[in-house]
C-alpha cells in the first residue's frame, strides 16, 4: 500500500524536476513571444510618427529653392535689399510650415540667409562647408543629415537641396526640422525608445540621461568619423554600460540605469533613409515574474494533484471534498487566464483604434493638401486676369480719346487730321495686342529675342499714351535724353509698358501739388544706360519701399489701383537683363531708376 502511494508522488516529483529544469525556459520563450509582438507595435508606431514627421518637409526644399528671390539672392550676395527681403521671406515660411531654421549658402558654404537672422544665434555669416549635407547638395543631389548644431547647439533634421539654375548650382538651401516634439511623446512609458547613428550613439531617446551615450565601444575609428562631421559638435559622448546577452533565445541588453542593472528585450528596425536605427527596449523583469509565477502555479498544481492521489489512496471518504477543491483551483485559474485574455483583447482594440485615427489624419492630409494646390491655382488665375485688365486700360483709354478727336475732326472736315487719329488708333490696337502676347512674362520669361531699341522712338509712342492722362493730372513732362544714348538693349513695346507704368504713377504723386513737373532723363555710365523718371511728389517711406515691386501692393485708395504695374514692370526689366529700384530724390519726390545694357554692334548690325 505504501509502495502504491510513493509511485505517484515520484512521478509526479520527476515531471516537477523536468518543469523547472525544460518547462521555464517553453514559459519564458511564450511570454517573450507576447513581448515582442507588443515591442514591435511600439516601434512600428514610433517609426511611423518619425518617417511621417520627416516626410513633411522632404520636398520643401526643392520647391523653395526655385522662388525668385532665392535665385536673386544667390547670384547678388551682397545686395542688402535682396539679403532682407529674404530673410524676411525664410522667416515666415518657417513660421509657416513650423520647421526649425531655413537658410541659404553660396558654394563656398558662406551663409546669406537664414529664417533666424534677428535672433542671438543667427545663421547669417557662419560657414557649414564641412556639414555632409551641404557636400551632397553641392553635388546635386538633395541631402539629409541629422546633428546637433553648431551655432545652435539644438537637435535636427537637416533637408538640403541645391539652387540649380539653367543646370547650373549656384548655392544650397537647408531646412532643419526640429524633433523634440517626437522625442517628447516617448517620454513617461513603460517602454525605452531611443534613435542610435550608425557608431552607436543614442541621438533621440525619452531618457535624457542616456542621449548622447554609446551603445557600441567609442573606438578611435568611430570617434573619428563622429568629429569629421561635427555632428554632435561640442558635445560629449561616453559610452553606456552595456552587458548583452540572451534570454529565451531572444536578444537582451543589460544596463546599468542609476546603480541599478536593468535587462531589457532588444527590438530594432532601422531607417536606411534616415541613416539612423529605432530602438525600443522593454523591460523584461515582468516577463520573469510571470515566468517564475507560471511555473509556480504548475508546481502548485502538481503538488495539489500529488496530495489528492496520496488522500485519495489513503481516504476514500474524503474524496468529493478534495475533488471539490480541484475544481475550485481550476476555476480560479481560468478566471486568470480569462483576465490575461481581456487585458490583450483591450490592448489589441486600443492599437486598431490608434490605427484607425492615423489613417483619419493622413486622409485628412492628403484633403488639405489638394485644397492648397487648388488655391493656388486659383490665386494665379486671378493675379492673371488682373493684370490684363490693368494693361489694357491705358492703351483703350487713349484710343477712346482719339476716336473721340476723330469724330470732331470729320465734323469739321479737317480729314487728314481724323485719318492721322484713326493710324494712331490702329496702333493702339496692335499695342493691346501685343500686351496680350507678352503678358505671359509676368509669370515666366519669354521667348522672343532683344534687339536694339532706341529711346527717342519709345519715348515718342509713350507720350502718346500717357498725354491724356498727364492733361488730367496737368502735369508738365520734362524730358532730358542724353544725345550720347543710342539704343539699348530690349523689346520696344515692352520698353514703353514700363516707361507708361512709370509716368502714369508720377502724374498720380503730383496730381494736386504745385509743382507738377515730372523729369525723364537718360544718360550713359560704362556698358549701361540709366533712365530716371523723378516726379516732386511725396516721396516713397522706407517702410514701404522694399515691398513697392510685390504683385497687388498699392499705396493708392480702394479701387484706384491694382498694385500690378510695378510688378510687372520690375519683371520686364529684369528680362531685358537690367534692374528697376526706386529712391527718394535729396530736394523732394521720388526717383525710379531703369537700368539697361547698351545695345553692342553685333545687335545693331542684325538690326541694320
Amino acid at each position: 500500500m505504501r509502495y502504491r502511494i510513493l509511485l505517484p508522488l515520484v512521478a509526479l516529483a520527476a515531471i516537477g524536476l523536468a518543469l523547472v529544469l525544460k518547462g521555464g525556459d517553453i514559459v519564458a520563450r511564450g511570454y517573450m513571444n507576447e513581448a515582442e509582438v507588443q515591442a514591435g507595435t511600439t516601434l512600428r508606431l514610433a517609426v511611423s510618427a518619425l518617417d511621417g514627421h520627416l516626410k513633411r518637409y522632404e520636398a520643401l526644399p526643392a520647391l523653395i529653392a526655385d522662388q525668385n528671390n532665392i535665385e536673386a539672392l544667390i547670384f547678388d550676395p551682397k545686395n542688402q535689399g535682396l539679403r532682407a527681403r529674404t530673410n524676411a521671406y525664410l522667416k515666415e515660411i518657417n513660421a509657416l510650415l513650423k520647421s526649425s531654421d531655413i537658410y541659404v549658402m553660396t558654394m563656398e558654404g558662406e551663409t546669406i540667409a537664414a529664417s533666424n537672422y534677428d535672433s542671438p544665434v543667427s545663421f547669417v555669416g557662419e560657414n557649414f562647408i564641412y556639414r555632409p549635407y551641404f557636400l551632397e547638395a553641392a553635388k546635386g543631389r538633395q541631402s539629409r543629415f541629422y546633428a546637433l548644431g553648431t551655432t545652435s547647439l539644438k537637435r535636427g533634421y537637416y533637408f538640403g537641396s541645391p539652387i540649380e539654375i539653367d543646370g547650373i548650382i549656384y548655392g544650397v538651401i537647408v531646412f532643419k526640422v526640429d524633433i523634440d516634439s517626437i522625442e517628447a511623446s516617448w517620454s513617461g512609458g513603460d517602454d525605452r525608445i531611443f534613435v542610435s547613428d550608425p557608431e552607436g550613439i543614442i541621438f533621440m531617446t525619452g531618457s535624457p540621461e542616456w542621449l548622447y551615450a554609446s551603445i557600441l565601444p567609442l573606438t578611435p575609428d568611430r570617434i573619428a568619423r563622429t568629429e569629421a562631421s561635427r555632428r554632435y559638435a561640442d558635445a560629449k559622448l561616453r559610452e553606456l554600460p552595456v552587458r548583452r546577452g540572451t534570454f529565451a533565445d531572444r536578444n537582451v541588453m543589460t544596463i546599468a540605469d542609476g546603480g541599478v542593472a536593468k535587462e531589457y528585450l532588444v527590438v530594432s528596425q532601422p531607417m536606411p533613409e534616415a541613416g539612423w536605427t529605432v530602438n525600443v527596449l522593454m523591460d523584461t523583469s515582468s516577463v520573469h515574474k510571470q515566468a517564475t509565477t507560471t511555473i509556480v502555479a504548475v508546481l502548485l498544481m502538481l503538488c495539489l494533484a500529488g496530495l489528492a492521489i496520496a488522500i485519495f489512496m489513503q481516504r476514500r471518504a474524503r474524496l468529493d471534498e478534495r475533488m471539490q477543491l480541484q475544481a475550485e483551483a481550476r476555476n480560479e485559474l481560468e478566471r486568470r487566464v480569462a483576465e490575461r485574455t481581456a487585458d490583450l483583447a483591450r490592448v489589441n482594440s486600443r492599437i486598431e483604434e490608434e490605427i484607425a485615427e492615423r489613417r483619419l489624419t493622413e486622409q485628412r492630409l492628403r484633403q488639405t493638401q489638394a485644397d492648397l494646390i487648388q488655391a493656388g491655382k486659383l490665386a494665379g488665375l486671378g493675379q492673371m486676369s488682373a493684370a490684363l485688365s490693368h494693361e489694357l486700360n491705358q492703351p483703350l483709354a487713349a484710343a477712346k480719346t482719339y476716336a473721340e478727336t476723330t469724330g470732331v475732326l470729320i465734323d469739321l472736315g479737317r480729314t487728314e487730321e481724323a485719318r492721322d487719329n484713326v493710324k494712331r488708333i490702329s496702333a493702339l490696337i496692335d499695342r493691346m495686342a501685343s500686351i496680350s502676347k507678352h503678358l505671359r512674362n509676368f509669370a515666366r520669361k519669354p521667348n522672343e529675342k532683344l534687339g536694339p531699341v532706341a529711346l527717342d522712338d519709345v519715348m515718342r509712342d509713350t507720350l502718346e499714351i500717357v498725354a491724356a492722362r498727364l492733361k488730367a493730372a496737368d502735369a508738365e513732362l520734362e524730358i532730358e535724353i542724353d544725345p550720347a544714348v543710342k539704343a539699348v538693349k530690349a523689346g520696344a513695346v515692352r520698353l514703353q509698358q514700363v516707361l507708361v507704368n512709370i509716368i502714369t504713377n508720377a502724374a498720380d504723386a503730383v496730381e494736386g501739388l504745385d509743382d507738377r513737373r515730372i523729369t525723364v532723363s537718360a544718360a550713359v555710365h560704362g556698358d549701361k544706360v540709366m533712365v530716371s523718371v523723378r516726379d516732386r511728389g511725396p516721396g516713397v517711406a522706407a517702410a514701404i519701399r522694399e515691398r513697392i515691386f510685390d504683385p497687388f501692393f498699392t499705396t493708392k485708395g480702394v479701387g484706384k489701383g491694382l498694385g500690378l504695374g510695378l510688378s510687372i514692370s520690375y519683371n520686364i526689366v529684369k528680362d531685358f537683363g537690367g534692374s528697376l529700384s526706386v529712391a527718394d530724390h535729396p530736394e523732394g519726390g521720388a526717383v525710379f531708376m531703369i537700368e539697361l545694357d547698351v545695345a553692342d554692334g553685333n545687335l545693331l548690325e542684325a538690326a541694320e
